[in-house]
């Protein structure tokens, strides 16, 4: 006799009720995702490097034409609401509350431990919900790949770039970040 498990499948509702109760604090490491409470990775010492790094960057840039967003949820979904390391988001579009997705011009996510979920996982789930660029900063393979064209939870194009390359966004043409500062020293 096998024993099913069963999952209870949550909303945003659900899961911002738990915050207001105190099932879990503010800063605690965990979002929603396709309907379940998902525990992130740590943030370890280069991955903060790395969103400092492109923060500051971005702040020079970005900021005329978008809010940055630094690991703060953004709502996909009933059921999806995942905190990107950084989320570009149109000035104006919101007002003391979380972002929608046609609010999100790009996402970044940064990864040295989460380089499958982040890619398998929540791409898909960015792509969906028509957000139009997706980076995907991979600091153990030194890439940056940028995804572009969402259509049918996927994204139709990528470019990758390397340490020594430029990367420019697709939705905020002044955007040019070079791939060095982002990815921090190789490592040895």
């Amino acid at each position: 006799m096998s024993t099913a498990i069963e999952r209870h499948q949550f909303t945003v509702a659900d899961y911002e009720q738990m915050v207001n109760i105190g099932i879990f604090a503010e800063d605690d490491r965990v979002e929603l995702l396709g309907g379940e409470i998902v525990t992130m990775s740590p943030i370890g010492d280069r991955h903060v490097g790395s969103v400092n790094a492109l923060t500051d960057l971005l702040a020079e840039v970005a900021r005329r034409e978008a809010v940055i967003s630094v690991q703060n949820p953004i709502r996909l979904s009933d059921n999806s609401q995942p905190q990107p390391d950084i989320a570009l988001v149109r000035r104006g579009a919101f007002a003391h509350a979380v972002p929608i997705a046609a609010d999100v011009l790009l996402v970044i996510e940064i990864a040295n431990s989460s380089l499958d979920y982040d890619r398998t996982l929540k791409l898909p789930r960015y792509a969906a919900a028509g957000i139009p660029e997706a980076w995907l900063i991979d600091l153990g393979a030194g890439t940056i790949e940028r995804h572009t064209e969402p259509r049918d939870g996927y994204y139709r194009f990528a470019a990758l770039a390397m340490r020594g390359d430029t990367l420019a966004s697709t939705v905020l043409p002044a955007l040019a970040i070079p791939a060095d500062i982002v990815l921090g020293p190789a490592e040895e």
